[in-house]
């Protein structure tokens, strides 16, 4: 009663909402344009970053459209959202809707389905998550993780990564990875299990399918697949209790409805044949990561055997190339992954890094900043800053590096750098704090701290003193030692007083000049 009391008091004082599916009142501050302009900004650059969209099958893309329009066809807000279904080039067996319907299935997880009716279970569930605003409505609570952005593709031997810590530093803003890893309440997991099963019925479809999906994840969730437990489960935890709920809903609906099991082992046939050439490319990665170059090599050799229009094959060849030191041969591997794929950000920022590496940098910085273009990463803004820098381009330079700097890794702890070397000399006060201070005997110092990452050197500062007898003294300072990434040290000025309750309206310290330590 309490609960229903404060929510009719929200409900006046802010903003509640009717839910279009379940037709009860909640609170939600968020209004279907905000839903729309988080799917549209989002929907593409999360699909980078997770492997980018399969294409060497437009059929099954076509096919995976067709069967989540029959369902968005019944989804309450049909009118307002802009549905959108995708394949992500990913073996992971996922599946996540954005706000405003922006949908996305997973080519790890369609060869795990068994027919329509099972993809259909998958989509109806994800379309209710975007027509009930679940997303919306949690934001409104409050309760999404803060989470940091997802590493994306192994890099191989980069000049900007090293070898012990090889991946991308992708820069999708902290909502766009909290999207793809909040788990919903149980309450929107029960809604968009069992509307979904409505929506499925109404499109024509046997709800018996959501029964047997989600019996299949109870069975792969107890065998604890890794892949499984870090894609659909950690977002959408299976369980026998599902199952059971799943199969009670079923009961209240009409009966029959088409499963559609041979047209689905028709259309996912050339994914399944291909199946073993993606599970070699997983390995061959696995391989690559734990810097087993000579075993992912003759992993990928397989996988190239089987399929060799897959320009994500033909990506990490070009990474082992350039491990090896065959620049050419990468980039001819680069140049045939962005052939199959141009519009993969990962193929364009490694042809990009070889052609710098070649002296190639009108080419580099094109194919670098198409890369920026699809994904922000902190390796791109890095590459990038250099060649403004090179360019006598500063302001560019320093742009590219602040955003590079944004990334906890080894790419932005050097972007960090490059910028203090370019702006140091100029604004030494953005990297060195100062205040006055003094000790028990009265001795006055200026206090100095390293707010960079970086260690500094031949600080510099002026310090401004009224004395005891009313007399302005000034001195120049230099601290003899290097200082540190995020210490602090006293600087002494050779002054003394006899009242230290005042040395901080009477001592000014300021900095004047810094460096880079050697």
């Amino acid at each position: 009663m309490r609960f229903w009391t404060l929510l009719a008091v929200v409900c006046v004082a802010t903003a509640c909402a009717v839910n279009p599916v379940t037709g009860q009142r909640h609170v939600q501050f968020y209004d279907t344009a905000w839903e729309q302009d988080i799917g549209s900004n989002y929907y593409a650059p999360l699909r980078q970053q997770q492997g980018g969209d399969f294409l060497l099958d437009p059929e099954l893309t076509d096919y995976v459209q067709s069967v989540g329009d029959k369902l968005a066809a019944r989804a309450r807000r049909k009118g307002e959202l802009q549905f959108e279904f995708n394949i992500i080039n990913d073996s992971t067996p996922n599946a996540w809707a954005l706000p405003g319907g922006k949908i996305s299935i997973n080519r790890g997880l369609l060869t795990e389905l068994k027919s329509e009716a099972e993809l259909a279970a998958v989509l109806g569930h994800e379309i209710v998550h975007a027509d009930a605003a679940h997303t919306a409505r949690q934001q409104s609570k409050g309760v999404l993780t803060q989470v940091g952005a997802a590493a994306g593709m192994v890099l191989i031997g980069t000049q900007t990564d090293s070898s012990a810590g090889r991946a991308a530093a992708v820069m999708v803003p902290v909502l766009g990875a909290q999207l793809l890893t909040q788990k919903y309440s149980r309450d929107a997991e029960r809604e968009a299990d069992q509307y979904g099963m409505q929506y499925m019925s109404e499109a024509g479809y046997d709800p018996a399918g959501a029964v047997q999906l989600q019996e299949t994840f109870v069975r792969l969730s107890e065998g604890r697949r890794q892949d499984w437990l870090s894609g659909l489960f950690a977002s959408h935890p299976a369980s026998r209790e599902r199952v059971e709920r799943n199969r009670e809903t079923a009961a209240g609906l009409p009966q029959g409805g088409d499963s559609g099991e041979a047209p689905y082992q028709q259309k996912t046939a050339y994914l399944r044949r291909v199946e073993p050439a993606y599970a070699a490319y997983d390995r061959a990665m696995k391989h690559a990561s734990n810097e087993e170059y000579g075993q992912a090599q003759a992993a990928l050799d397989e996988a190239l055997a089987i399929e060799t229009r897959e320009g994500l094959f033909h990506a990490l060849n070009g990474d082992l190339k350039m491990q090896a030191g065959e620049n050419q041969s990468a980039l001819d591997s680069y140049e045939r992954a962005v052939s199959l794929n141009g519009d993969f950000y990962y193929n364009r920022l490694r042809r990009g890094q070889v052609y710098l590496d070649m002296g190639r940098l009108a080419d580099a910085r094109t194919d670098l900043q198409r890369s920026l273009d699809l994904l922000p990463t902190a390796t791109a803004h890095y590459l990038l800053g250099n060649l403004d820098r090179d360019a006598g381009n500063r302001k560019s330079a320093a742009q590219h590096y602040e955003s590079a700097a944004g990334s906890d890794s080894e790419t932005g702890r050097k972007a960090k750098r490059e910028l203090a070397l370019l702006e140091i000399s100029s604004n030494p006060q953005k990297y060195v704090a100062t205040a006055p201070a003094s000790d028990g005997d009265g001795t006055l110092y200026c206090l100095v701290g390293n707010r960079t990452s970086i260690a500094l050197a031949q600080i510099t500062v002026d310090a401004r003193y009224m004395d005891d007898e009313g007399a302005s003294l000034q001195a120049s300072r230099v601290l003899q030692e290097n200082l540190a990434e995020g210490a602090q040290a006293n600087i002494s000025l050779g002054w003394k007083t006899s009242n230290t309750s005042s040395v901080n309206q009477r001592l000014q310290c300021t900095v004047t000049q810094a460096r880079v330590a050697d």
